[in-house]
């Protein structure tokens, strides 16, 4: 640790605030040009929903880059510092150590941080933190690593995982490191989630989660988005329905819950990788949809007031402002709406002002990590159009300009508070009206793992007048390993479905030989009584009473796959406790009278056949030698989206495996490969279109470090894998790209799946 020096600090001041000028008038802003403005002028050029004003905490030379951040017990900012993103608009030296890890700290206690004090360097490309114990999880591509915290220096560090962030597009790696009411640490565009118990690490198969950016509401349940949707979300509780590796999609995860993709950006923004694109900008050069959705949070501090609590709020950088969307809940199920039509609830007239990850904090305002800069888009995915933007109004410098602002409610003075270090303060804050400050308590009560704290939690297990303490108690005792089972199965029985609903996602914790009896014979009173909010998490625990009771786990399973034979959700949840014997299912049910055309049915005959076709696809270690740069370049840029099973990852991309578009006319490949493709699509029988998919696959030509070579080698290598090896295909050559490139020389457009069919 040390005091980054005032030669260094005003070396980057310098170069952020080089275009100083005297104050902004917003009427006159010049769209043509994209100063580098300082962060209080920034503020006057951003238009905030009425009642509300951004105030600034930090900006440079304190913060550089930042893409991350979280606050410790002490209410200081751990900021996340990227600065080797994107340094030029080739990307050039962007695997420099440079990254950062700072903590920030407001000493005269004035709402604006004046001291900065560099905890981590020499990073290659840091994108995430999270606090556990006495110790800081630190994400650096491709590891993720734990330190310990001795004095506000790191001490010991230890290798949590190789493989975090792997891959070289930068824009699809792993992030966020977000500690749940589960205990357990999520992270979105990945599908492992961690914890600690006693000494031990451990690592789990979870669902496929989002890209960038990941929230919680009150009961636990995840919410997260991609580039092109606003939000996506869960329906069920995190830690539930991913023991089956081969059922590619569950339904109630990772569910569409706001629709709506509409943008209201307050200035021009032709700054976007593919605003040449019809529909993609309005008349007034302003972007339509989300293109670079990110970072989004569920407000639940006690600042903003009852009608903005649990709204979702979503950054966009790509357009300069943040979404508001309001939640709601309709039997077990969320959907949202967006706040307003034709506004937003911030956005900026500052082409740099750059929003990419929003928090809730433990003063109750809304924090925003702003990038500021002119380049957010990865070297990977960039355009000829961007580049000309980029040089047009000299987007690509500087890169070292950073800051973060808060939204607060005007006439309302936010003071953070600092956690006590005594358990029974803790516990007393489990009822606090800031969810951050009750997340908070219940993880420094799990990590502190004082005995005297452990009456004082049970108390609340009988006081189910007011759920949300109660739930953080459960879970609190559960990370604490003091959780007993009579507990759960007293709260199995309340009234209440939020306290029923919380009770079975955690009985899987006390479960065991000598009690699995008793919790059956609620769930079948549960089953008797028509409990179809109840059902899908009996059908999901299932996997806990199966390794003490098969025979009596598969009995339950076929009495909801029969009982519920139309819902989705059920019938999701059964075939997540059949891995490696869905053909005996099914088998079963069509022995009992199942129709093909049922929920159940249809899920298990798909990944019969997944299965089938993964086991019939050659050696993949023979592939990968036969064409090297196409295994590397599939790894790195195409399985993000498409999954590594060619089956494509939920709302994001369509299949691979079993395509036409993969095994039949290579020139049509090769032009989708160079040029992407955009639009709905037909694969296999099936339409796929937006939201199920995002709506533009980005095409490879512009990207330098691509040759024709390695686009050859990764087309050849889909068109081997999965089931294509089927179909007869032959390999594609480097002159077969060259001349399709040439063909198509000039072109900036996608292609459309009619423009392609067209042209065999």
């Amino acid at each position: 640790m040390y005091l980054v020096s005032a030669a260094a600090l005003f070396g980057m001041l310098i170069k952020c605030q080089s275009d100083k000028k005297k104050s902004i008038d917003p009427s006159a802003y010049n769209f043509e040009v994209s100063p580098v403005i300082p962060a209080d002028e920034s503020i006057k050029l951003m238009q905030v929903e009425d009642g509300f004003e951004v105030q600034l905490v930090a900006s440079e030379p304190f913060v550089s880059s930042p893409v991350a951040m979280s606050f410790d017990g002490k209410g200081r900012l751990w900021v996340v510092e990227m600065q080797g993103y994107m340094p030029n608009a080739d990307g050039v030296g962007e695997y420099t150590p440079n990254g950062k890890i700072v903590i920030l700290e407001d000493k005269n206690k004035d709402g604006v941080i004046d001291e900065r004090t560099v905890f981590l360097d020499s990073l290659v490309l840091p994108r995430s933190i999270c606090f556990v114990e006495n110790g800081i999880l630190v994400a650096e591509t491709p590891q993720l690593w734990r330190y310990e915290i001795v004095n506000d220096k790191p001490g010991k560090r230890i290798l949590i995982d190789s493989a975090y962030a792997i891959g070289h597009n930068l824009e699809w790696q792993a992030n966020a490191l977000y500690r749940g009411l589960d205990n357990w640490i999520y992270n979105p565009n990945f599908d492992k989630r961690y914890r600690k118990k006693g000494t031990q690490w451990i690592t789990e198969r979870t669902h496929f989660r989002g890209q960038w950016g990941i929230s919680q509401d009150d009961d636990g349940r995840l919410f997260y988005n991609n580039n092109s949707q606003n939000l996506i979300g869960d329906f069920f509780t995190p830690g539930l329905g991913a023991a089956n590796p081969d059922q590619s999609t569950v339904a109630g995860f990772s569910e569409n819950i706001v629709a709506d993709n509409r943008l209201y950006p307050a200035r021009p923004t032709p700054g976007v990788n593919r605003g040449y694109m019809d529909n993609v900008l309005d008349s007034s050069l302003r972007l339509r949809e989300f293109t670079s959705g990110s970072g989004p949070a569920i407000y639940r501090g006690d600042l903003f007031g009852k009608d903005y609590y649990l709204n979702a709020f979503v950054a966009e950088p790509a357009a300069n402002l943040i979404k508001r969307n309001i939640l709601e809940e309709k039997n077990d199920s969320v959907t949202g709406r967006q706040a307003y039509a034709g506004r937003e609830f911030l956005s900026s007239l500052d082409e740099r002002f750059r929003p990419v990850t929003l928090y809730n904090s433990p003063d109750g305002a809304l924090y925003i990590v702003d990038m500021y800069r002119g380049i957010i888009q990865h070297k990977s995915m960039i355009t000829r159009y961007l580049e000309k933007e980029i040089e047009k109004r000299d987007l690509g410098q500087p890169v070292n300009c950073g800051r973060i602002y808060k939204i607060v409610p005007k006439n309302k003075k936010p003071a953070l508070l600092t956690m006590p270090e005594d358990p029974v303060q803790l516990v007393k804050l489990l009822e606090h009206p800031n969810g951050w400050i009750r997340d908070k308590a219940q993880q420094m009560l799990v990590d502190g793992k004082y005995p005297e704290a452990i009456p004082l939690l049970k108390e609340y297990l009988d006081k189910p007048q007011n759920p949300i303490p109660l739930f953080h108690a459960l879970w609190t005792l559960e990370g604490m390993q003091a959780l007993q089972p009579d507990a759960v199965l007293a709260l199995l029985k309340n009234p209440g479905w939020r306290i029923r609903r919380q009770a079975l996602s955690v009985l899987s914790s006390v479960v065991s030989s000598s009690n699995y009896k008793t919790f059956a014979d609620i769930f079948q009173e549960m089953i008797d009584q028509n409990d179809s909010l109840a059902a899908p998490y009996i059908a999901f625990q299932m996997q806990a009473i199966q390794q003490f009771d098969k025979k009596l786990a598969d009995k339950f399973l076929l009495t909801l796959a029969k009982k519920y034979t139309e819902n989705k959700f059920v019938s999701d949840a059964v075939i997540s406790n059949m891995a490696n014997r869905e053909k005996a299912f099914y088998n079963s049910f069509r022995k009992d009278g199942f129709s093909d055309s049922l929920f159940i049915m249809r899920g298990l005959k798909k990944i019969m056949n997944d299965v089938a076709n993964y086991q019939s696809n050659q050696d993949k270690i023979e592939l990968a030698n036969r064409f090297p740069r196409g295994a590397r370049l599939f790894n790195n840029n195409c399985q993000a989206c498409h999954k590594m099973d060619g089956n494509g990852a939920p709302s994001m991309a369509p299949p691979l495996n079993n395509s036409e578009w993969v095994v039949g006319d290579k020139k049509t490949l090769i032009s989708i490969a160079l040029h992407g493709l955009t639009g709905p699509v037909e694969v296999n029988g099936k339409v796929y279109k937006a939201p199920e998919i995002s709506g533009d696959m980005p095409g490879l030509e512009s990207n330098r470090d691509i040759v024709d070579e390695d686009i050859a080698q990764v087309l050849n290598f889909i068109r081997n894998s999965w089931n294509n090896t089927r179909t007869k295909t032959e390999d594609i050559t480097s002159q077969d790209v060259h001349e399709v490139r040439k063909k198509y020389s000039g072109r900036t457009a996608p292609f459309t799946a009619e423009e392609l069919k067209g042209q065999k």
